[in-house]
C-alpha cells in the first residue's frame, strides 16, 4: 500500500508540465510547503527555468479572474485557472435544467459568450 508521500510523489511525476506550473503559482497558497518543493524540483528535472516560472506566474496574475480572497478561480470543467465567467444552468444528469449559477472557464474551456 502507498503511503501519502508516496501516492503525491507520483502524482507530481505523471502530471503535466503545464498543470504542475498552474499548481506551484496560481495555487500555490493552498499547498503545503513539502508539495511546492517536490513541484519546483519536478520542474527543474524537466528544464523549467526560474524565469520560466515567473513568466508562467505573471501570465496566470493578468489573466486569471480573482475570486474575493484573492486566489484565483478554477475552471468548472478543470483544474486550470478560471480566464472567464458566464452564467448558465446547473441540470441535473446534463439534460434537467434546476437552477442558474456562474461557471468559470479556463482557455480551453471558454464558450464564446464568456465574459473576462
Amino acid at each position: 500500500m502507498l503511503s501519502d508521500s508516496d501516492r503525491m510523489k507520483r502524482n507530481i511525476h505523471e502530471a503535466d508540465t503545464l498543470d504542475l506550473l498552474d499548481r506551484v503559482t496560481a495555487f500555490r497558497q493552498g499547498m503545503e510547503p513539502g508539495a511546492v518543493a517536490l513541484i519546483e524540483d519536478e520542474l527543474r528535472r524537466r528544464g523549467v527555468s526560474a524565469d520560466d516560472l515567473l513568466s508562467h506566474a505573471e501570465q496566470i496574475h493578468r489573466h486569471a479572474i480573482q475570486l474575493s480572497d484573492g486566489s484565483p478561480a478554477r475552471c468548472s470543467f478543470c483544474a486550470r485557472p478560471a480566464v472567464a465567467r458566464n452564467w448558465g444552468w446547473h441540470r441535473i444528469w446534463g439534460v434537467l435544467p434546476l437552477f442558474p449559477r456562474r461557471y468559470y472557464y479556463c482557455d480551453t474551456h471558454r464558450p464564446e459568450s464568456a465574459e473576462k
